[in-house]
């Protein structure tokens, strides 16, 4: 139930991404969960490769280069999923530090109290 909730609140702000960030294009709200369900996917299983094979980099860019990382499966999801477009390199660096910081603040607030 928990994964559902994440998924539907990231394809909520894929789309609200999209509409106040110019060079980003969601056709429409199935594309979004498609997206959603695209980038756990790509963070689940090939994030953690691109982490482990370019370790050297992370290590000499103090974690910088993990923003790199981020965009490129931002790239990837472009690729895979039809009806959403990235324009650029810096477009999708953008959109996954706005996505990741919104993410947070979303999960945090509709985190269970234990």
């Amino acid at each position: 139930m928990n994964t559902l909730i994440r998924i539907i609140i990231t394809a909520i702000l894929v789309l609200v991404i999209d509409y106040f960030m110019s060079g980003i294009t969601v056709a429409s709200f199935t594309t979004s969960i498609l997206v959603a369900i695209v980038l756990a996917l790509l963070n689940t299983f090939i994030k953690p490769l691109l982490i482990f094979f370019t370790f050297p980099v992370t290590i000499l860019t103090l974690g910088l280069f993990l923003l790199v990382i981020n965009a490129i499966i931002i790239i990837l999801c472009s690729k895979i999923v039809g009806g959403f477009h990235v324009d650029s390199f810096w477009t999708a660096l953008l959109f996954s530090i706005i996505l990741s910081l919104s993410q947070s603040l979303m999960n945090g607030l509709t985190k269970e109290k234990k």
